[in-house]
């Protein structure tokens, strides 16, 4: 599970076997995990995120997309 970023003690990440599913990342942090669409920033699992950090880390990763959009295509693509 390559990492792509920590920021905040947030780390983000996605898994060797998600490169069937359209591009996103999972964040995970003392526990907690959320699953994140790329192309819309839209939360599509919190496993244990209260909804003002996952609003939060919601906003990390939109701040971040074409980074982690790059590393998506860099990995899954090659």
């Amino acid at each position: 599970m390559p990492t792509v970023l920590k920021l905040r003690g947030y780390r983000i990440f996605f898994y060797s076997a998600d490169g069937d599913e359209p591009p996103h990342v999972h964040v995970y942090k003392d526990g907690k995990e959320l699953k994140i669409w790329l192309r819309s920033s839209e939360i599509a699992i919190n496993k244990g995120f209260s909804l003002r950090e996952a609003e939060i880390v919601r906003k990390i990763v939109s701040d971040h997309t074409e980074s982690l959009m790059d590393a998506w295509n860099d990995y899954f693509r090659s």
